[in-house]
């Protein structure tokens, strides 16, 4: 396991049917070729040693005589690799043929373990030549342990089953399931199966690899089409291309850290654990030094929290925007409130939750015109934030009002005593908590509630004026990230009633993000730019990610942000901007002890009554250190 990671390969060999020798050359072969990969676990599909179509062959004394033999020559051939892998072969045992996963490894075998429940399908009426597990003491009672790795073994028609073996094995501890399978090919099949395997690595939250026999099986009666299938905890890490003519497998890392820690982390996981402890297992010990090879056989999404997959983005995005209204909805409801006020800033954040809000008003069938939107220019506002402002809330149908803060700001200033000229803390906080009194007080005149625009980023880096734009009624932003904001506000754009709408809401999306309280250069630009002070939000929804989702620690979120971003960033700026995510995370915990309510969106969140309780004066010493040591 190096820094976390497993690599395991799935399998498909050339096949012959009853052709032992030719099978176990095929396997020598690709045994090689991933053992040059680096690969410290291959599997191989059921029966890989004869052939899984053998049918009453099986009974033959000769192939019998073959399989053994072909064991033989795949024990003395595993001296020569560092890795384990698992071949499928008929065992007689005690007078009985078991269908059986074969485990070898440093010149031994590990571990035979036969098939639990045998098919009697028409096709697949397995009971005329296999006897089950469990069957005069043989069963499948072990899990492989590979430098700390824990591995069990399940065949085929095992995965179908109400309660698999693979359930039993995860929680006997097995972070990765091997099917050895022969599963053949017909219509819908395909499609369901994969389902059934991401669902039972979901459920036993572990890796879970599938490889199935293909071409080279006997087509009398059925085709095989050569799956080959890695997933990992509900997501496919590799799948192969089936129906090749030729040898075929895939490799990836699978993440036995965030197996781990998850398991550690739901509860339900462990008292399951507890409440079916009815069987023993043997664990078999294997030590693997695999051969060197540094690339990293799987993707690691440099924006964890955007949809990566073009097929389910209007899904992904539609159930988003419709947690948030159902949010909003409800909030409104139960206080009987008709308006809303929300301040307009010609930013994605204040773009999105009013985006949101006219979503909620035409669900609930209220007047767009009780969305009370209020754009309040001040030192620091450029011309493209106000028109946009203007223009999102006359494209949208709601109520505009416009309130500049400037003398309410420079009255202010001459009341404490601040020196205008000084754009500090003060000079930046004091417009910011201006625009929420006004805010505050326009919903006390209406009857409405303050909307509040801040994102889940802003949270995670405490960048909000404490009792400023930090505090609302409602949060609808609250459980959204800054790289997904820009993705949705980019969604409604694609979606927009008016090619007006669309231009002004894009252009929203291009502007940088800024909270425009320090005035405009000489060109009338924004000179405050908010990656420029804090870092660059991608990176640090990055490292918010693998902090709260995995609770991964600095080394290891830094190793994966420099392949996630590799030719972006270099390791010298990822490290400062981790640095400086830690130390504001740790510092900026009391601006979310009192935050307000908004909903959860996705897997992170940080509200401090539900998924983040972390106390506001915790040290960042640990953490700080070893990001200072990268």
């Amino acid at each position: 396991m190096n820094t976390g990671y497993f690599r395991v390969a799935a399998a498909v060999p050339s096949v012959n049917v009853a052709d032992v020798e030719h099978n176990v050359e095929s396997i020598v072969k690709m045994c090689k070729e991933l053992d040059d990969k680096g690969v410290m676990l291959a599997v191989f599909p059921e029966l890989s040693v004869t052939g899984y179509t053998c049918a009453d062959l099986f009974h033959q004394e000769r192939l019998i005589e073959a399989a053994v033999a072909g064991i033989d020559r795949l024990q003395e051939f595993s001296n020569t690799l560092n890795l384990v892998f698992i071949v499928g072969a008929p065992v007689r045992h005690n007078g009985a043929l078991y269908n059986c996963a074969i485990a070898i490894g440093g010149g031994e075998i590990l571990a035979i373990v036969p098939k639990t429940y045998l098919p009697n399908y028409n096709e697949f009426y397995e009971k005329r030549w296999f006897t089950p597990a469990n069957s005069e003491g043989f069963n499948n009672d072990v899990i492989i342990d590979i430098n700390g790795v824990k591995v069990g073994m399940e065949i085929c028609e095992d995965l179908w089953t109400p309660i698999p073996p693979s359930t039993e094995l995860a929680l006997a501890g097995a972070h990765v399931i091997v099917n050895l399978s022969a599963s053949n090919d017909i219509i819908g099949k395909y499609n369901y199966l994969i389902d059934l395997i991401k669902r039972q690595s979901a459920s036993c939250i572990g890796a879970y690899v599938y490889a199935s026999a293909g071409y080279g099986e006997s087509t009398t009666d059925l085709v095989f089409d050569g799956k080959a299938v890695i997933s990992e905890n509900g997501s496919v890490l590799a799948i192969n291309r089936r129906w090749q003519y030729e040898p075929t497998y895939v490799i990836s890392d699978i993440d036995i850290a965030a197996i781990e820690r998850d398991r550690m982390h739901i509860m339900s996981f462990n008292d399951c654990k507890a409440a079916n402890r009815k069987k023993q297992y043997k664990t078999v010990f294997a030590n693997v030094t695999p051969t060197a090879d540094n690339e990293l056989y799987r993707s690691i999404p440099p924006h964890p929290f955007v949809p990566s997959e073009d097929k389910i983005i209007d899904e992904r995005c539609e159930e988003i925007i419709n947690i948030q209204v159902a949010g909003l909805a409800r909030r409104l409801d139960a206080t009987y409130t008709k308006h809303l006020v929300i301040g307009i800033s010609g930013g994605l954040d204040s773009t999105l939750a009013l985006l949101v809000a006219t979503k909620t008003f035409d669900r609930l069938g209220l007047d767009r015109k009780g969305i009370i939107g209020v754009t309040m220019p001040g030192f620091g506002t450029t011309d493209r934030t106000y028109t946009n402002a203007l223009s999102l809330m006359a494209a949208l149908g709601i109520t505009i009002k416009e309130i500049s803060i400037a003398n309410a700001v420079t009255q202010h200033f001459k009341d404490i005593d601040h020196d205008i000229s000084v754009h500090d803390v003060t000079y930046e906080n004091s417009q910011a908590r201006e625009r929420t009194q006004i805010l505050m007080d326009i919903a006390n005149q209406t009857g409405a509630m303050v909307l509040g625009t801040g994102d889940l980023s802003e949270l995670a880096l405490g960048w909000a004026t404490y009792n400023g734009d930090h505090m609302s009624m409602y949060g609808v932003n609250a459980g959204i990230p800054k790289t997904l904001v820009r993705y949705l506000v980019r969604w409604f754009a694609t979606h927009a009633a008016t090619e007006s709408e669309r231009e002004t809401l894009m252009d929203i999306v291009d502007t940088p993000i800024s909270p425009e309280l320090i005035p405009a250069d000489e060109h009338g630009n924004i000179k405050q730019k908010t990656e420029d002070l804090v870092g660059p939000y991608e990176l640090h929804d990055f490292f918010l990610y693998y902090t709260l989702r995995y609770g991964f620690t600095p080394r290891r979120i830094f190793m994966m942000a420099c392949k996630a971003y590799e030719g972006v960033y270099d390791r010298d700026t990822i490290k400062h901007w981790i640095t400086t995510f830690f130390r504001r995370f740790f510092n900026q915990q009391f601006k979310r002890s009192c935050m307000p309510d908004g909903p959860k969106v996705g897997s992170v969140c940080l509200s401090p009554r539900g998924d983040w309780r972390m106390p506001s004066d915790a040290s960042s010493k640990l953490w700080i250190k070893e990001c200072e040591s990268l």
